[in-house]
């Protein structure tokens, strides 16, 4: 088993499915004892904005707020790439307590030289 669990995810609520997927994802290797980091590229920088992630994406799926809540309760690790948080003019300063930005340098030092599996959504 890997001992990291990359979830790349560069879809914000434009696709809320594809969101509460990358959630459920990281949640299951997070109870299962991996370290585990989001990735956030292009428009899922914006989850890390306070009260962004929010609303249910489809009957039967779990409330997003819930889901990004339990996340940050048991350790998963948010980054948020620079560049796209830059370009969307958005205020870092406003971040929720577990976002960090990471380019893709930093994030790769995370996953270090460990195994891992990666997961894009």
């Amino acid at each position: 088993m890997a001992n990291k669990v990359l979830v790349n995810l560069a879809t914000g609520l434009e696709d809320a499915e594809r969101v509460t997927v990358a959630f459920l994802v990281a949640g299951a290797a997070l109870e299962r004892g991996q370290e585990v980091a989001i990735w956030c590229t292009k428009e899922a920088v914006r989850l890390a904005l306070p009260g962004h992630a929010a609303g249910v994406a489809c009957d039967g799926c779990p409330p997003l707020e819930r889901l990004f809540e339990q996340f940050a309760q048991v350790g998963g690790k948010l980054l948020i790439c620079p560049i796209c948080v830059k370009s969307r003019q958005l205020d870092e300063g406003a971040f929720v307590a577990h976002a960090k930005l990471a380019g893709a340098t930093p994030m790769l030092e995370w996953l270090g030289d460990s195994e891992a599996t990666v997961f894009s959504y």
